[in-house]
Formats: C-alpha cells, sequence, structure tokens
C-alpha cells in the first residue's frame, strides 16, 4: 500500500508537483494517466527514489520512505525504453539482478525459466535484445522486473514505442500478468485509453495537481470538472457554450449560439443562471426526424468504423462529434436534426466545475 501525503517538488522556482495526496491500495492496479507535462512520470520516479520529494511523505507499507535508497525500496520499474543489455541474452537480461546477488547459477536459471515461461519467452532465452521484437523486448524489461518479487511494479509509459495492435495485445498480457503476480502496480501513460482498459482506479493529474480519482467508469460518468470529462473518453465529451434561464421551478432552459435549445431538470435550483458550458458525451447525441431535435447542423467529417460510424457535425468553430450506427445513410454536407438526452448532460461553469452532473 502506498500513501503520497501533501507530495511536492520543485525544479528551482517551478513547482511541478503541488501538493498531491495519493493512496494505492495493496493489490492494486493504479494508473496515473494526464497530458505531457501534468507531473505523472515526475510522481513516479519520486515513488522509486529516482527524484526526491521537496515536502509531504512517501509511505509504503506505513513505514515512510523518503529517505530510503531507490535499492532499499523493494520496488522494481519497467521504462519505455526498455533498457535492455544489447550484449547479453534474454536470459543473461532477465537474471542480471540475481547475478549481481552472487545467486548461484542453477537458482538463476530455475528463476529465469520460472519467469519466462510466465510471459511466454521460454524460445527466446537465447537471443539477445536485437534479435526480438518490440513487445518481445518489452516483456523482457518486465521479466527483469519481476523476477525481483517486488511488492510494487512500477510502469512508465511502457507500450509506447510499440504499435497500435501490439498494444492491444500488451495490455492484456500485462492485465493477465497483474493477476497472476498479485502485485501492486502504478502505470503511467498519457492514454487515456490504456487507463480506462487497464486500471482498476485511474488518478487523473493536471499541472501537478490530481483532478479527480476513482474507478474508470466512476470518472467516465462522474467526472467532476470539465477537464477530466473531455480527457476521459474517447473520442471526447462535446462541450458547448450555452445560456441557462430559468424556466420554472425545478427546470432550467438552455439555449446555444449553434441554435441548441434544450430543457433540463434542476430539482433544487442550484444551477445559476447565466452562462454555462453543456457537456455530451458522442453516444447520447441522436438523429431525430426533421424538425423535431433539439438542433440542427451539416455534416463535416463522416468516420465508418464498421460496428459504428462518427460524424464531425457543426462548424470549425464548434464542431460536436456525434457516435451512430455503422450502417447510417449519410455523407458530409447533409444536414440532420440532433436530440441530447438531457439525463446524460453535464453542465459546467465558466471555470470548468460541475455544476450540475448528468443523471443517467
Amino acid at each position: 500500500m502506498i500513501n503520497l501525503r501533501n507530495v511536492r517538488k520543485f525544479y528551482g522556482a517551478l513547482e511541478v508537483i503541488k501538493g498531491v495526496d495519493i493512496t494505492v491500495e495493496d493489490g492494486e492496479f493504479a494508473v496515473f494517466v494526464g497530458p505531457s507535462g501534468c507531473g505523472k512520470s515526475t510522481l513516479l520516479r519520486m515513488i522509486a527514489g529516482l527524484e526526491g520529494i521537496d515536502e509531504g511523505d512517501l509511505v509504503l507499507d506505513g513505514k515512510r520512505i523518503n529517505d530510503v535508497p531507490p535499492d532499499k525500496r523493494g520496488i522494481a520499474m519497467v521504462f519505455q525504453s526498455y533498457a535492455l543489455y544489447p550484449h547479453m541474452t534474454v536470459a543473461e537480461n532477465i537474471g542480471f539482478s540475481l547475478s549481481l546477488k552472487k545467486v548461484p547459477e542453477a537458482e538463476i536459471r530455475r528463476q529465469v525459466e520460472g519467469v519466462a515461461e510466465i510471459l511466454q519467452l521460454t524460445d527466446y532465452l537465447d537471443r539477445r535484445p536485437a534479435a526480438l521484437s518490440g513487445g518481445q523486448r518489452q516483456r523482457v524489461a518486465i521479466g527483469r522486473a519481476i523476477i525481483k518479487k517486488p511488492s510494487l511494479i512500477l510502469f512508465d509509459e511502457p507500450l509506447s514505442n510499440l504499435d497500435s495492435a501490439l498494444r492491444v495485445q500488451m495490455r492484456a498480457e500485462l492485465q493477465r500478468l497483474h493477476r497472476e503476480l498479485k502485485a501492486t502496480v502504478v502505470y503511467v501513460t498519457h492514454d487515456q485509453v490504456e487507463a480506462m482498459t487497464m486500471a482498476d482506479r485511474i488518478v487523473v493529474l493536471n499541472k501537478g495537481l490530481v483532478a479527480q480519482e476513482g474507478a474508470p467508469m466512476s470518472l467516465y460518468h462522474q467526472p467532476q470538472n470539465e477537464f477530466v470529462a473531455t480527457f476521459i473518453g474517447s473520442p471526447k465529451m462535446n462541450v458547448i457554450p450555452v445560456t441557462a434561464t430559468r424556466a420554472s421551478v425545478g427546470a432550467l432552459h438552455l439555449d446555444s449560439p449553434i441554435g441548441l435549445s434544450l430543457d433540463l431538470a434542476d430539482a433544487n435550483g442550484s444551477v445559476p443562471q447565466g452562462e454555462a458550458k453543456l457537456g455530451i458525451r458522442p453516444e447520447h447525441l441522436k438523429i431525430a426526424p426533421e424538425g423535431k431535435g433539439h438542433f440542427t447542423a451539416e455534416v463535416v467529417i463522416v468516420e465508418r468504423l464498421g460496428v459504428e460510424t462518427y460524424m464531425t457535425v457543426g462548424s470549425g468553430q464548434q464542431p460536436i462529434v456525434v457516435r451512430a450506427e455503422g450502417d447510417i445513410a449519410v455523407r458530409p454536407g447533409d444536414r440532420v436534426s440532433l436530440t441530447a438526452d438531457p439525463a446524460a448532460c453535464h453542465l459546467f461553469d465558466s471555470a470548468g466545475r460541475v455544476i450540475r452532473p448528468a443523471t443517467a
């Protein structure tokens, strides 16, 4: 179990980690996700001991380890670049840490073979890294980490150098590995699809702060701010500027420059009138009979993916993405009438804070 308590990191006068509190439970697969420069890799390196902690506490299983050297923390780390020794075989790379500890050769061989079997590398033990594919090299790097039997494994964007098909395969393998090892995993990525598909819990970081954390679908359905709403989900949530007026007690009327006109429930009357932002995911917009929708827009782009089709409608200033059936009969230049599911709509204030979560 890891606790980061009010952790801060400075580079000179620049504060890059701004008082972060995070708990990762024993055996959990936690993913730190966010855009480039948000501080996620810095946090990971602080946990590993490769970066110092300027303020706050890092606690591992109840013990403060701020000043414990990296090799004494019982932590293994897998890097984006694999960092394999090119002159060593796969077996020698995996067993290198045991060789440093003067473990007998027979025991090293036994443990290496066991790890290779888990990672499906048995047939490659005598090869050198140059003779391996990217996915195989990454598995060797993982093998070198798990042979130490760490209590905690850290992954720093390990799949970013792989092609898309191999990334999908490796995501499945990492999840299988986590189930078999039952180790605690902290995984850093900028790819929210990786985060959604792999994590028990996601920590979304933005500008050195935790924007929100929770189970993947909790973040998807109940984002606490516009940043998380648009970062989690692919395609991302549409955000449309609106003006809110009180239609009646418990009801809110929204108008937008794109022609959208929509009524939302506001049972306790907590949403202020005035300028706001409407958040609606692509799957919650539907094509309606002409004149029966909440707004009408021109189709600009049609992307057919087989089982589903994504349409981009509206103008360059306010593009809106709609998810539809794969065989929908629509072409660029068509005008479509669209309806939004009121229960699935979010409202954000001008600062991006949620003021009315979706009720679906």
